[in-house]
Formats: structure tokens, C-alpha cells, sequence
């Protein structure tokens, strides 16, 4: 029972399945609905920015979890999530960034969890329970 307790690898399993799998369900969201990509890609036009980038959420949100989840380049599929969260605070979320909810928490926790999350794989790797371990 011990060893359980002090599993580094199976910690970043549940990790990699928690983050992988929650971001996953957002992208496979915009895959089935082509109007929120449109509509990423007319914020990314407002701000002068490619519209063709607005793809990029697909890698992001479907790529990079499904990495981060088979455990293979886990440390890349962490960069690339981190780096879409940060698009979408950029993006969607700027104007919540300092504000609370109702019940006192920070608007944007889910956003932020994943956001941190997303860096700890980045930074911890994807242990030995995965298809490439690092």
C-alpha cells in the first residue's frame, strides 16, 4: 500500500487522463460545431491576425490531450495545451481575468486548472505508464 501512496507514475497518469481527456471533450466539441472555429477565426481577424490560425485550436484541443493521454511527446502535447489556454485567455476570457464569481472563486478556474495542468505535463513528463516515456 505504501508504494501506491508514493506512485509518481501512476500520479501522472491520472494526470494525463484528467487533463488530456477534459481538454479532449472541448475540441471534439469544435470539431463537431465548424461555427465556433468561424468564430475564433473572426476574433483572430479582428485582431489582424491569420484566419487560417483559428485551426490551430484543433491541434491544441484534439492533439495535443490525445499525446498527453497515450503518453507519447507528453511533454509537447503539455506545451501545445498550455499554449492554447493561453490563446483562449488572450482571446475569450481576457475580460474575466481578475474577476470572482457568485460563490467567490475566480471566474476562469476550469481555464486556469487547465492551464496549470497542462504546464505540469509539460514540465513532470509522462512517467513510465505510457506509450513513450520520458
Amino acid at each position: 500500500m505504501q508504494r501506491l501512496l508514493h506512485h509518481d507514475d501512476l500520479g501522472k497518469l491520472i494526470l494525463r487522463l484528467a487533463v488530456g481527456g477534459l481538454i479532449l471533450l472541448h475540441g471534439i466539441d469544435k470539431l463537431l460545431s465548424p461555427a465556433s472555429i468561424t468564430s475564433i477565426g473572426n476574433m483572430l481577424d479582428a485582431m489582424g491576425v491569420p484566419v487560417f490560425l483559428a485551426y490551430g485550436v484543433l491541434i491544441g484541443e484534439i492533439v495535443a490531450p490525445l499525446m498527453a493521454i497515450v503518453g507519447w511527446q507528453a511533454r509537447i502535447g503539455g506545451l501545445l495545451m498550455a499554449g492554447n489556454m493561453l490563446v483562449a485567455f488572450i482571446l475569450v476570457h481576457h475580460d474575466a481575468l481578475l474577476t470572482l464569481d457568485a460563490q467567490g472563486g475566480w471566474t476562469l478556474e476550469l481555464q486556469g486548472m487547465f492551464l496549470c495542468g497542462a504546464l505540469a505535463i509539460m514540465f513532470m513528463g509522462s512517467g513510465r505508464l505510457a506509450m513513450h516515456p520520458d
